[in-house]
């Protein structure tokens, strides 16, 4: 069935999600810190295995105490996390080392709600080391690990059974191969599928393949205002968000603290279970944050904002509901250093619903 024709109403309320399993260590230490190491502050650095381990060694022989939060990570997960805290059924799709750190990560997820479809491979598990500043900067050392061995033929639409919205990260699209067998294998199970832009040097590399794929496949298109505009070209938000939504069902523009815009096609129902592609002319509502006076760190804010929204969209909440509680949880992961919402945070969470 052609997208352009669909009225889809969701039959399950699994959301899966596939992206990079990697795990987060998130330490702070002080600008000195990083100009030793001859890093600059701010960004991301693709290091190896080895030279995390050896700048963990650095920080524990200058500082025992100054030990690093180490929890599972990666954007899909960290959304997908966010769904299992929330009640949701949910699945994570990716490749991690048969080590440690890989056992590690598939336990915590199955603590969190979420069934683990994992493949293993004999390279470390994918690894991020953040090093926080006293002025909250985040600069970031990278070690993709198995993360990138997940290979095309190795997904099947087996793997979206039962499964009402497929995600898919940004970052996928740096593999076109494995991205289509993704898409395909979804659009194969009949589940809908939303799309995070991730970042807007994600859309920059990959003009010649993202229009196609977005009409093709994409039906919920989430971004923020700089992947919107280097998507779009329009620099006006509401512009950006009216092409942003011309050939999906649901747009999502996040505006940061200011919240974000939602732009769905409907003629009359407040519901994705009666939205039509065919039918009427795009509604807009606006979702306003809430206040961030406190904020600690930012990191995860649009993956939780995600998994709030999609979890309230696969569970048959209206659009603005879902719009509700997506602000809720980016407004408690702000609260904390990290991507993790602490149990009482989760608990304010769920009194929403």
């Amino acid at each position: 069935m052609s997208k352009n024709i669909l009225k889809h109403r969701l039959q399950d309320s699994r959301i899966t999600g596939v992206g990079s399993a990697l795990i987060d260590f998130l330490i702070h230490e002080t600008d000195d810190f990083l100009v030793k190491l001859g890093k600059q502050k701010g960004g991301m650095t693709l290091v190896s295995d080895s030279d995390i381990e050896a700048i963990l060694k650095k920080i524990a022989e200058q500082n025992r105490d100054n030990k690093p939060v180490v929890v599972p990570g990666g954007a899909t997960c960290n959304t997908i996390i966010g769904v299992g805290k929330l009640g949701g059924e949910a699945c994570f799709i990716g490749k991690r080392g048969n080590d440690y750190y890989g056992d590690f990560y598939e336990d915590n997820l199955k603590k969190s709600n979420v069934y683990p479809l994992f493949h293993t491979s004999a390279t470390p598990t994918g690894k991020v080391l953040s090093i926080i500043t006293p002025d909250a900067q985040r600069s970031m050392f990278t070690c993709l690990g198995a993360s990138t061995e997940l290979e095309p033929e190795s997904i099947t639409p087996e793997m979206f059974n039962n499964t009402g919205i497929a995600l898919m990260e940004g970052y996928l699209l740096f593999n076109p191969d494995l991205m289509m067998a993704c898409l395909k294998s979804a659009k194969g199970a009949d589940s809908m599928i939303a799309l995070d832009l991730a970042r807007f040097e994600v859309v920059e590399a990959s003009r010649d393949i993202l229009n196609d794929i977005v009409n093709e496949y994409v039906d919920i298109l989430i971004a923020n205002e700089d992947e919107a505009r280097a998507y779009t070209g329009f620099s006006d938000e509401l512009t950006a968000l009216e092409a942003l939504g011309e050939n999906v069902i649901i747009a999502v523009l996040k505006v940061g603290e200011r919240g974000s815009y939602i732009s769905y096609k409907n003629s009359a129902a407040n519901s994705v279970t009666d939205i039509n592609l065919d039918k009427g002319t795009s509604k807009v509502i606006r979702v306003y944050a809430k206040s961030r006076e406190a904020v600690k760190d930012t990191t995860g804010a649009g993956d939780l904002w995600a998994a709030g929204f999609l979890y309230g969209i696969a569970n048959g909440y209206s659009i603005e509901k879902s719009g509700e509680i997506a602000s809720a949880c980016g407004y408690e992961v702000c609260q904390v250093v990290g991507a993790q919402i602490p149990e009482h945070g989760w608990q304010r969470i769920r009194s929403l619903l």
